[in-house]
């Protein structure tokens, strides 16, 4: 019989992860006893709930907490434990609470726990939970903050994974009712707890701005963000009115309190709901200019024109332009390339205890011509081309036509299917590759002679390829040097190369290609050709 019990799965789930996210501190206590010196004087688990409420109060909308500030200000608290230790630790202590709450030993600086659920048929389902309390996130100048997440304010709230509206809002109420009953010591604390929820709100509407400008795909603004703008707007307008409300009722019990600690609660309330003003009037800005940001990083990922790089031709432009070159000016370009193509080399730090043992190792005698090469076990690599060398050949010799003798491919797989089955194939594919010529890698290769083939609108008809019917050629090929800037300026040493910086000759690309065989004179193929024969 399957187990039931009188909690709701996703109720026992929400309460497991919010168990998970206290993990972390607890953990804090117990790897202490694993550190070099006596900590055990420290409350580890205080100071990461006190690490955790500074960055949460510190982080702005746009930017967080800066490290080195959390740590100092953590010092104090640190200190106030074991006042005996000195500095150092202190700050020892700090920055090693503060690397834990980040999890700086992780790959991605994350936590993850494991619990388990029922399903519909009463089976057990192990799920992972992976959360953060602190991420470090980069600044608009480059630099590196802190901001806490939702899971740290839920860990400092003692809430579960709640909808942040609803507790916000729930929070005000009871810090209003509280003050109206004078119970200012405990109205502090439900300031704190709105405020808490504050960031977290103003947190949830910046992720996804944040990720608008990543990807405005990965964000929904159809429906769901402009619900979203919506619903924040009315919210901010209206605990705006409210926490100003709340605000005069906190001045005026300032003002009539008697005790001097009436008076320092009040206005520590006085700041902490001033905080949450501001913080709402910074929220609104932001909320205004969503929609501006989103049409602006729609034109600047949608419209924005991507990269062009250029290839580079290593035997044309680089392999042979320096074959060309002396032994002198070669050099200093192969070593340019090789230092560069190579990677880069761990520079060898010199021991002094390696280098004494080497100085005192005695040599070692060496034969003559050296030590033996060992005789390589060569393995054949296995042949899995689809034609044969001797196909390879046979193409050649069929495809080799004179320039002024073109042939239809019709006829050229006719003849190939006479002497092989599948010889029509390979010719077929060397003609399709020939309908778009690489002209400029068989100038810089310095081939004179080169496969075309044209269309002409002539459907082919054979029994076992499809396609065009195209008329398949041989062009002769030869290069013209560019006339030069104007007249008087004859092409001196070195025309149609530009020379570069570094002594490497530029091949230049603009050389004229004069074809000897007309392309518009394979359109007239005689007929023939057009069949199987010449």
């Amino acid at each position: 019989m399957p187990y039931r019990s009188g909690v709701t799965e996703d109720g026992l789930a929400r309460r497991l992860k919010a168990l998970a996210c206290t993990a972390p501190l607890h953990d804090l206590e117990a790897r202490k006893v694993n550190l070099a010196g006596e900590y055990s004087v420290y409350a580890m688990a205080e100071i990461g709930l006190t690490a955790i409420d500074l960055v949460t109060v510190t982080m702005d909308f746009d930017t967080g907490a800066d490290h080195e500030e959390v740590v100092a200000r953590l010092r104090p608290r640190v200190a106030a434990q074991a006042p005996e230790r000195g500095a150092a630790e202190h700050e020892r202590v700090a920055r090693w609470v503060l690397e834990n709450l980040i999890n700086v030993g992780s790959v991605d600086r994350g936590f993850r726990a494991v619990y388990g659920t029922l399903t519909q048929g009463g089976g057990y389902v192990r799920r992972d939970y992976d959360f953060k309390l602190l991420e470090e996130v980069p600044g608009p100048d480059g630099d590196i903050f802190l901001r806490a997440t939702d899971e740290a304010v839920n860990v400092l709230v003692g809430a579960l994974d709640t909808d942040v509206t609803s507790a916000q809002i729930a929070a005000e109420v009871k810090l209003e009712h509280l003050i109206r009953r004078g119970r200012l010591a405990e109205a502090r604390f439900a300031a704190e707890q709105a405020r808490y929820r504050t960031v977290q709100y103003a947190e949830t509407l910046r992720r996804a701005l944040e990720a608008t400008r990543r990807n405005v795909r990965a964000v929904d603004w159809l429906k769901a963000v402009p619900d979203l703008i919506d619903e924040a707007l009315d919210h901010v307008a209206e605990r705006y009115r409210h926490e100003n409300a709340i605000l005069t009722n906190i001045r005026r019990a300032r003002d009539e309190a008697e005790e001097p600690e009436h008076k320092r609660s009040a206005a520590e309330l006085v700041d902490i709901v001033q905080d949450c003003i501001r913080r709402h009037t910074q929220l609104q800005t932001r909320l205004m200019e969503a929609g501006p940001l989103f049409r602006a990083e729609q034109d600047r990922q949608a419209f924005a024109a991507r990269p062009q790089r250029q290839g580079l031709d290593l035997y044309g432009q680089l392999l042979r332009p320096v074959l060309e070159l002396g032994v002198a000016d070669a050099r200093s370009v192969t070593d340019r390339f090789f230092a560069s193509g190579t990677g880069l080399r761990t520079p060898v730090a010199v021991r002094l205890h390696d280098l004494t043992e080497l100085l005192l190792t005695p040599p070692v005698e060496r034969e003559h011509l050296g030590a033996e090469l060992p005789e390589p076990d060569l393995v054949a690599t296995p042949d899995d081309s689809r034609f044969s060398e001797a196909q390879h050949d046979a193409a050649a010799v069929l495809l080799d036509l004179p320039p002024d003798a073109p042939r239809r491919l019709s006829g050229l797989l006719a003849e190939a299917r006479a002497g092989d089955p599948d010889l029509p194939y390979l010719v077929a594919l060397l003609a399709f590759h020939a309908a778009s010529p690489p002209v400029g890698t068989a100038l810089r290769q310095g081939d004179r002679s080169l496969l075309v083939a044209v269309d002409d609108g002539v459907l082919l008809d054979d029994p076992e390829v499809g396609g065009a019917d195209l008329i398949v050629g041989t062009a002769l090929l030869t290069a013209e040097p560019d006339p030069g800037p104007g007249p008087g300026s004859g092409p001196g040493p070195g025309a149609g190369r530009e020379q570069r910086g570094d002594g490497v000759p530029e091949m230049d690309m603009d050389v004229g290609v004069d074809v000897s065989m007309d392309v518009m004179s394979l359109m007239d193929v005689p007929p023939d050709r057009q069949g199987g024969t010449a």
